[in-house]
């Protein structure tokens, strides 16, 4: 009987996992860690300027970082081509902006990226389109998705259409939303498949990925709509860090309300805007100009470095799963 019952229980538990998973409609993609189980990436947003504005400085010092940490990819947080995204799929941007800019061949490495609201301006399309892999194979990019690397799971999630005026006040924009309406419907599908993966989600560290800020004393502020939907989604299922660009500035939050901590990456490109409000509390680092990031990740271990266009260190920030230490 107590047999019957062990079996019973097996296979009811692996029932539920299994139908969760298919619930969970998030294309997964898995990367191996290092050998000693070790992971690291840099992560840079709002970058697309042809080089312009310090974007080849900024690429200049990923690429020395990138080599000294033998990172395993890159993240970027949107904002890819400015101003107004790629006009296809043949666009020579992709190349002025990209390929040609990040040549370091410690960058040669997969690129993760999620769409911010100026590619949202141009063709949505291209940059989502396989053939830009086969251009150049590091480029990566989905609406939303999953990237399993054993001892994280990173969630990329579409937050521009999360954003009300870019749909009832564009002003002189126009924005693709082809794959998006119904928006209710769109942002209703995004969030049950975020939550369904969070919910099953197994891995030590989990780490969510969007253009816009959940939590910023930039430009910006903070984005009212995702701390009213996607906020308390992470918060229910233990998200250790939100990481993002938009705010053109590098900038770490600690939640006042749970563990997480709010990592921005803005820094690609053109910066400098002057406008910030730094009284706020579980403000950590704020840094108005250009730059990226860097994580080295372990187990129960990671460590996160904010770099200028020098390279030099403006701030680290050491966490635990116990306990978390800024440097």
């Amino acid at each position: 009987m107590a047999g019957f019952i062990s079996s019973s229980l097996l296979w009811s538990t692996c029932f539920c996992v299994c139908f969760l998973s298919v619930l969970s409609l998030l294309e997964r993609r898995d990367h191996p860690v290092k050998d000693d189980g070790s992971l690291s990436f840099v992560v840079v947003g709002d970058w697309g300027r042809k080089g312009e504005y310090n974007q080849s400085q900024v690429a200049a010092q990923m690429g020395k970082v990138a080599e000294k940490l033998d990172i395993d990819f890159v993240i970027s947080t949107g904002d890819n081509f400015y101003d107004d995204g790629l006009t296809g799929i043949d666009d020579p941007a992709f190349e002025l902006s990209f390929s040609k800019v990040y040549t370091a061949s410690s960058l040669q490495k997969p690129w993760f990226n999620v769409l911010g609201n100026h590619d949202y301006r141009g063709d949505v399309l291209a940059q989502l389109n396989p053939i830009l892999n086969k251009i150049d194979q590091r480029w990566i990019c989905q609406r939303s998705f999953i990237v399993d690397t054993e001892i994280a799971e990173f969630f990329f999630v579409d937050t521009t259409p999360f954003v009300d005026k870019y749909f009832y006040e564009p002003k002189d924009h126009k924005y693709d939303w082809r794959g998006v309406l119904p928006r209710q419907k769109y942002l209703s599908n995004a969030l049950k498949d975020l939550e369904m993966a969070l919910k099953i989600s197994t891995a030590k560290w989990k780490i969510v990925v969007g253009h816009h800020a959940i939590r910023s004393v930039g430009h910006h502020d903070d984005t009212q709509e995702l701390v009213k939907q996607l906020l308390p989604i992470l918060e229910a299922h233990s998200v250790d860090m939100y990481m993002n660009g938009h705010d053109h500035c590098l900038e770490h939050i600690s939640s006042t309300t749970s563990k997480m901590q709010f990592l921005t990456s803005g820094g690609g490109s053109k910066s400098w805007r002057g406008d910030f409000n730094l009284k706020r509390e579980g403000v950590k680092f704020y840094y108005d100009g250009q730059g990226f990031m860097s994580v080295e990740l372990q187990e129960s271990d990671a460590r996160i470095v904010y770099y200028d266009i020098f390279g030099q260190v403006l701030h680290a920030v050491s966490l635990s799963k116990g306990l978390y230490s800024g440097i």
